[in-house]
């Protein structure tokens, strides 16, 4: 056994809490005991890191004498931490940077946060803890004695003692960096630990995300990769062909979409849209915001459902604006799906989507003949056209 030092552990540190992120550059913390550990990183890649004396123990019982601690204790705790903090030469974060975190305080306080959020994920990495939130929620347990502390829904009794002086560190490092939200992660130095062990660096957010899908696919029988990349293929095509405002964000939540749902003929075939949505609500997947996450589970739901409106619940990580383009995505996936499920497996698929006049033009090779019937309906009242599809035995006439 040995102890690490500090900018080993800085280093740990920073692989277990982005590696798991869609984040590529920026300042990270993990905020211990006794200890505060911070790195700088572009590109997914360290490029510097110190450790400081401000772990959430460490300055309560220095500073937070009192139960509960008085103003003057408060305030003295304050300047003790941006004075140090100014002396590590720690510089405000840049345009293009975010804040990740991660550290029991950090986890136990936007804990707090989702509880009194009615926040519709559960999973807490990837969650977003803005500093405005931050400071009202340190500023509400700072007066309460220990004891009561300890009930706040969502916060670890073990924590009581130590979560304000927690919370002012991060809150006065989140004023120095000139952050307005910090990116929590779930993981930490021993994650880092564990994947120092296969390599030095972090993948790539994409890679990240498309290892993630595949690894939960590939735990249900139901699953298949030939006709999970036909039917990804197949909806990728429609939505370049078709969607007239494209985002990125939807053509890759349709695409994973596409890659994912078979995983729920697993457990039912006629619910699997509804099956694989509350999947992805629930698993813990690598490389995702809440954000994509919520985009990728609605677009599955709605797929299956046109009446469904998952986007609705997800408030705020779903807006009003996106049920449009999420319902547009939805009949793509439904389209997509219907074609792979009646091209005979083996065969050469390839689709194409042209727009003539009023008309949506797809042939597809390979396909048999087939009335699109109330797809066709659903399909003209999201995108004002009329679906047209020209089966390959149609091409060979």
């Amino acid at each position: 056994m040995r102890i690490l030092s500090g900018l080993e552990e800085a280093r740990f540190g920073f692989l277990g809490a982005v590696g798991g992120l869609p984040v590529d550059h920026g300042v990270f913390f993990d905020l211990g005991g006794g200890s505060l550990q911070v790195g700088r990183f572009r590109n997914r890649r360290l490029v510097g890191a110190l450790s400081v004396p401000l772990g959430s123990l460490r300055v309560s019982d220095a500073f937070l004498k009192s139960d509960p601690p008085t103003p003057r204790e408060i305030r003295k705790l304050r300047e003790h931490v941006r004075e140090t903090l100014d002396e590590a030469g720690i510089r405000a974060l840049a345009a293009d940077e975010q804040l990740v975190g991660t550290g029991g305080s950090l986890r136990n306080l936007a804990k707090v946060d989702q509880r009194a959020s009615g926040y519709p994920i559960a999973r807490l990495h990837g969650y977003e803890l803005a500093r405005r939130r931050l400071h009202e929620i340190t500023l509400s347990l700072a007066p309460l004695r220990q004891k009561k502390r300890a009930r706040v829904p969502g916060l670890n009794a073990d924590r009581r003692d130590s979560v304000v002086g927690g919370g002012l560190v991060i809150e006065t490092l989140m004023e120095t960096l000139g952050a307005d939200a910090v990116v929590v992660s779930g993981q930490g130095v021993r994650e880092g630990l564990a994947l120092s062990m296969a390599r030095e660096t972090l993948d790539a957010s994409e890679t990240v995300r498309r290892r993630s899908l595949d690894a939960l696919a590939a735990r249900f029988v139901g699953w298949s990769e030939d006709r999970a990349a036909r039917r990804e293929a197949f909806a990728a095509a429609l939505y370049a062909a078709l969607e007239r405002r494209p985002k990125n964000e939807l053509a890759d939540a349709l695409r994973q979409a596409a890659r994912i749902l078979d995983i729920g003929r697993t457990v039912d075939f006629f619910d699997r849209h509804e099956h694989v949505a509350d999947l992805v609500l629930t698993t813990d997947l690598a490389g995702f915001s809440h954000r994509q996450v919520a985009l990728l589970a609605a677009v599955v739901r709605q797929a299956g459902d046109e009446d469904e409106r998952l986007g609705r619940s997800l408030a705020p990580l779903v807006t009003h604006d996106d049920e449009e383009p999420l319902e547009r995505a939805a009949v793509l996936l439904a389209l997509a799906d219907e074609v792979t499920e009646r091209t005979p497996p083996g065969s050469r698929a390839t689709l194409a989507c042209r727009v003539r006049g009023s008309d949506a033009v797809v042939t597809v090779a390979a396909l048999p003949s087939w009335s699109v019937r109330g797809l066709g309906a659903r399909f003209e009242a999201a995108f004002g056209r009329k679906l047209k599809l020209v089966p390959g035995a149609r091409l060979r006439r």
